[in-house]
C-alpha cells in the first residue's frame, strides 16, 4: 500500500476529525450532568425524546441547508490557489457565503412552519414542546450555513486546523451553554425539566456564534496577505462556476442527508404504528423510542463521524487522479483499496468493543437498564454498516460516479420505508434498526458491487482486520468470562464504578487488538510500521 497515500489520509483524518470526533465525544460526556439535573428516569427518558424530536429535523436541514455546497467551493478555492490566483478564490468564497446565508434563512423559515407537523407525528407525550424545542434550533440553522463556507475556505486552502477547532470552540460552548441553563433553570429557579431541553436545544445557536467568532478571527491572517495581479475572472463566468457547483453538489446533498432520513422516518412513523397499529400509551411509545433511538445514537453518532472523516479525507485524493484514468488507473485502485482497509482497521474494533461493553457504556451515559443495553448493541452493528456504507458511496462521488450513487442510496431508501411497518409492528425498535441495517446493507453490497465491476481491487488487507478482529472478539470473550467480570452478573448499577468497568477492559481490548494486529503483519501492511505510543505522538501528524 503506497506510503505517500497513507500519510495524507491519515494526516488529514487526523486534522478533520480531531474536532468532529473530540466534540461528538463531548457531546456525549456531557450527558452524564446534564441527565443527572434532568432528575428521574421518567424525565430523563422524556427529556432525551424531546431533545431528539427537534435534533433529527435539524440534522436534516442542515444537510439540506449546507448542501455539499461548502465542500464544492472548497475545491473551487484550490482550484484558483493551484493556479496562483487568490483573487478568484477569494471571489468564490465571497459569493459562495452569500448563496449559503440565503440558504440558511430559507431553511430557518422552512423548519419553523414545518414544526408543528414535525411534532405532531413525533413520539413525544407534549407536541406542544416539541414544537417550542424544534423552533428553538431556527437561529441556528440560519447561521450555520454561511459559517460552514468559512470552514470551506480554510479546507480549500489547506488549513485544515481552524476547521477543526471551530467545531471544538462550537461544541464547547454549546455544552457550556446547557449545563449552566439546565443548572440555572432546575437548580436555581425550580422550573420543569422541558425549559432546560429548550435552553439546550437553543444552545447550538450559541455554539454557531462562538464557531463563527473563532473563524473570522483566523480570517484575519488571509486579509492581510498582499494581493497579486492575477488574472481576474468576470463577475458572470464566477456565477456561471458557481451554477455548475450547485448542480454538482445535489448528489452530495443526497447522500449526506441519507442516515438523517432514515432517522426521520422513525421519528415520523414509529409514533403511527406504535400508537394507531399496536394501540400503545404515549408514555410507552416515547420509552421505546428513547432507548432504541434516541440515547444510542449518542453514541453510535461517535463511530460514523469517524468514517466519515476517512471518506471526506479520501474524497479529494482519489478526485484528483480521476482526471486521467487511463494513467492513474493502478493508483487509483490503490487509494480505493487504502480507503476500505483503513475504514475496517478503525472501525470493526470501536464496534466489538461498544458492543462487549455495552451494557456499562450505557449504564454510564443514561440509566442501568438491560434493554437498552441490549438496544445499544444493534445500534453499534447498525452503525458500522451505515458507517462503511456512506464511504463507499463518497468513493463513487470521487469516481464521478454520484449519478449511480444516488440511485443506490434511493433504492436503500424504498427499501426502509417497505420494510418499516411490517418489521416495526413485530419487533418494534429492533425492527425500525433492523430495517435501516438492511436497506444500508443494500447500498453497500449494491455500492461495492459496482465498484469492483469498473476496478480491480485486491481486499487482502481487508480480510486479515476481518481475521484479526474475529480472534480479538474470541480473546475479550475468553478474557471477559476467566476474570468473572461478564458485565451482567456483576450487578453494578454505580456510574463511576462502570465507568473503571469500562476504561479498564476499553485499555485490555485496545491492547489485545494492537498486539494482534502488530503480530499479524496486519498494521506492517497498512502503516508499514507496527503501532504503538509512538506511532500516535502529535509530531505524526504535523
Amino acid at each position: 500500500m503506497p506510503k505517500n497515500m497513507n500519510k495524507k489520509i491519515i494526516s488529514g483524518t487526523f486534522w478533520l476529525s480531531f474536532g468532529s470526533i473530540v466534540s461528538r465525544i463531548l457531546g456525549v460526556v456531557y450527558l452524564i450532568p446534564w441527565l443527572y439535573m434532568i432528575g428521574s428516569p421518567y424525565h430523563q427518558t422524556a427529556a432525551q425524546a424531546l431533545f431528539n424530536t427537534a435534533y433529527t429535523p435539524y440534522a436534516l436541514f442542515i444537510s439540506l441547508g449546507t448542501a455539499g455546497f461548502p465542500s464544492a467551493v472548497a475545491r473551487r478555492v484550490a482550484y484558483f490557489n493551484g493556479k496562483d490566483e487568490p483573487a478568484n478564490a477569494r471571489s468564490v468564497a465571497k459569493i459562495g457565503f452569500l448563496v449559503m446565508l440565503a440558504s440558511g434563512i430559507l431553511c430557518g423559515i422552512l423548519l419553523y412552519l414545518l414544526a408543528p407537523t414535525i411534532a405532531h407525528s413525533s413520539p413525544v407525550a407534549s407536541p406542544n414542546d416539541a414544537i417550542i424545542a424544534i423552533r428553538s434550533l431556527v437561529p441556528a440553522i440560519i447561521l450555520i450555513p454561511s459559517m460552514s463556507v468559512l470552514r470551506g475556505w480554510f479546507q480549500g486552502n489547506s488549513d485544515l486546523k481552524p476547521y477543526g477547532l471551530s467545531q471544538l470552540w462550537e461544541q464547547f460552548i454549546r455544552i457550556v451553554t446547557i449545563l449552566l441553563g439546565t443548572y440555572l433553570i432546575i437548580e436555581v429557579f425550580g422550573n420543569n425539566y422541558k425549559y432546560a431541553v429548550f435552553v439546550s436545544v437553543f444552545a447550538a445557536f450559541i455554539g454557531a456564534v462562538a464557531s463563527y467568532l473563532y473563524l473570522l478571527k483566523q480570517l484575519g491572517g488571509y486579509r492581510t496577505q498582499t494581493p497579486t495581479a492575477d488574472a481576474v475572472v468576470s463577475r458572470r463566468e464566477l456565477l456561471r462556476m458557481l451554477r455548475i457547483v450547485v448542480y454538482e453538489s445535489i448528489p452530495f446533498i443526497f447522500v449526506g442527508s441519507g442516515i438523517s432520513l432514515c432517522q426521520l422516518f422513525d421519528q415520523l412513523f414509529f409514533k403511527q404504528i406504535m400508537q394507531g397499529a399496536l394501540h400503545l400509551s404515549a408514555i410507552k411509545t416515547q420509552y421505546a423510542y428513547t432507548i432504541f433511538s434516541a440515547n444510542p445514537n449518542k453514541i453510535t453518532t461517535v463511530v460514523i463521524s469517524l468514517a466519515m472523516a476517512i471518506s471526506e479525507t479520501s474524497l479529494p485524493l482519489i478526485s484528483s487522479k480521476i482526471a486521467n484514468l487511463r494513467d492513474n488507473r493502478a493508483g487509483i485502485e490503490r487509494d480505493i483499496e487504502s480507503n476500505l482497509n483503513l475504514m475496517t482497521f478503525f472501525l470493526l474494533p470501536a464496534v466489538l468493543m461498544i458492543c462487549a461493553l455495552a451494557f456499562p457504556i450505557y449504564g454510564v451515559f443514561f440509566n442501568f437498564d438491560r434493554l437498552g443495553g441490549h438496544y445499544l448493541i444493534y445500534n453499534v452493528l447498525q452503525s458500522f454498516i451505515l458507517g462503511m456504507a456512506i464511504n463507499v458511496l463518497t468513493v463513487m462521488q470521487a469516481l464521478r460516479m454520484s449519478k449511480k450513487a444516488t440511485w443506490i442510496l434511493l433504492g436503500g431508501l424504498v427499501i426502509k420505508l417497505a420494510l418499516q411497518y411490517p418489521l416495526v409492528y413485530f419487533w418494534q425498535g429492533l425492527g425500525a434498526i433492523l430495517a435501516t441495517s438492511i436497506a444500508f446493507g443494500f447500498v453497500l453490497l449494491a455500492s461495492l458491487r459496482l465498484i469492483r465491476h469498473h476496478y480491480a481491487l485486491n481486499l487482502t488487507s481487508l480480510k486479515k482486520t476481518g481475521i484479526v478482529n474475529a480472534l480479538l472478539l474470541v480473546a475479550m470473550v475468553v478474557l471477559i468470562i476467566a476474570t468473572h467480570g461478564l458485565y451482567p452478573m456483576t450487578g453494578i448499577t454505580n456510574k463511576f464504578v462502570a465507568m473503571v468497568y469500562v476504561a479498564v477492559w476499553g485499555l485490555i481490548y485496545l491492547g489485545i487488538y494492537l498486539l494482534l494486529a502488530n503480530r499479524s503483519g496486519l498494521t506492517q501492511q497498512l502503516f508499514h510500521k507496527k503501532l504503538g505510543y509512538k506511532y500516535f505522538r502529535y509530531k505524526h501528524f504535523g
